[in-house]
């Protein structure tokens, strides 16, 4: 029966991984795949994941099924650090995912299941995933402009210009804070737009959030979504735990919908249990269980979110001495944006003929189209990939 497949085409960034793993030069630079590094180039289990696995090794007491929509408990600890009090408790449906990937999946089957007619709006650019799941589940797609690559910024006038054609019923894929590759983030003022607009063409936002508290903190970053979940009457999230809570492996994430009244979120709230049965039966647990418990506890959580603070802020550094740096070495501002932008990613802009030549002749290692991992710098790093790039563009 395997002779009908077709190879597929290689992911971007596991090719990308392979290809580091693969390299057998001391002092390569992965730039690439996104995970938080620290100072030693590490990607640390955080202190408040330790202890609360520690807790949960002394006290849990089965490893039974939980229900098809994960554990309740998790599902409202996200449901408050998302949504805040934006909306009442008893309009969101959730379920448990594996991963912000698993809960772009679910929600896409929710929206072929209620709308198999709707467009999914998606920003240009945006990650390979996000295409390549709407194709898969059948629905059709099309892009709005959202990055200015002249100047390192949100492109304003064409994002509405574009969105301004969304019909009713249409779901528009919004990026959450630091979410977006390009590094250029949505203000408040953006989001403020987009809330009256999308409501006014009766379309549904749909916001994937995986960085809450890599931008401006954590209640600040969550203002966006907060004020699109206050204004317009359907919103559907996807959220993951992986970078901020650090639990990559254990795939912690959940599918939300907003949905009008409390009666809709009860058909709602079985849909996405039943999606749940119909894919992978029971989300997993552990990462979410962890969450659950940091979110629980007072002191976890002013660990977390100290944590959580420390990698933001060295973040921030890492952005304004790379910035320096690349002046120094280039002789020009050019790369200026990267001291505007949030978050573990920006878009270098610097061609595909000098991405491969860093790799190539540098052992630094960046995704084609440029996009770099902002966390995956260090102190002792930093010169070293800023010299190569001037000596490569």
């Amino acid at each position: 029966m395997f002779e009908t497949l077709r190879p597929q085409s290689p992911d971007k960034i596991i090719r990308l991984m392979q290809m580091f793993r693969d390299d057998p030069r001391m002092g390569k630079i992965d730039l690439g795949v996104g995970v938080w590094r620290n100072a030693a180039g590490q990607t640390p289990v955080m202190a408040a994941v330790k202890a609360a696995e520690r807790h949960l090794v002394e006290t849990q007491e089965s490893k039974s099924y939980v229900t098809l929509a994960g554990d309740a408990g998790f599902l409202e600890a996200m449901r408050g650090l998302l949504l805040g009090d934006a909306v009442p408790a008893a309009r969101v449906a959730a379920a448990g995912t594996p991963g912000g990937t698993g809960a772009v999946r679910q929600i896409l089957e929710l929206v072929r299941l209620a709308r198999p007619d709707a467009t999914v709006w998606i920003s240009e650019p945006t990650w390979p995933n996000h295409p390549a799941l709407i194709d898969t589940v059948g629905l059709r797609r099309k892009s709005y402009r959202y990055y200015d690559a002249e100047t390192g910024a949100l492109d304003r006038a064409g994002m509405m210009a574009d969105l301004a054609q969304v019909g009713p019923g249409d779901v528009v894929l919004l990026h959450g804070c630091c979410h977006n590759p390009t590094g250029a983030d949505l203000a408040r003022d953006d989001w403020r737009q987009l809330a009256t607009l999308l409501a006014e063409r009766g379309s549904v936002p749909f916001v994937d959030m995986a960085y809450q508290g890599f931008g401006a903190g954590l209640e600040q970053d969550a203002d966006g979504l907060r004020l699109i979940a206050a204004q317009v009457p359907e919103v559907l999230i996807a959220a993951s735990c992986s970078k901020n809570f650090g639990l990559y492996r254990d795939r912690a994430g959940l599918a939300m919908a907003i949905c009008r009244d409390a009666q809709a979120q009860g058909v709602v709230q079985g849909m996405l249990a039943w999606l749940n049965r119909q894919n992978f039966a029971f989300p997993p647990d552990h990462g979410a269980r962890v969450v659950q418990t940091i979110l629980g506890d007072a002191d976890l959580r002013a660990t977390w979110q100290s944590e959580l603070e420390t990698m933001r802020l060295a973040m921030d550094r890492n952005r304004a001495a790379f910035a320096d740096a690349l002046r120094q070495t280039t002789r020009s501002d050019r790369f200026g944006f990267l001291r505007d932008q949030r978050g573990m990613f920006s878009l270098i802009g610097i061609g595909a003929p000098a991405i491969a030549r860093l790799r190539e002749e540098h052992g630094i290692y960046l995704i084609e189209d440029g996009r770099m991992n902002v966390a995956g710098l260090t102190d002792s790093t930093i010169p070293v990939v800023a010299e190569a790039i001037a000596a490569s563009i």
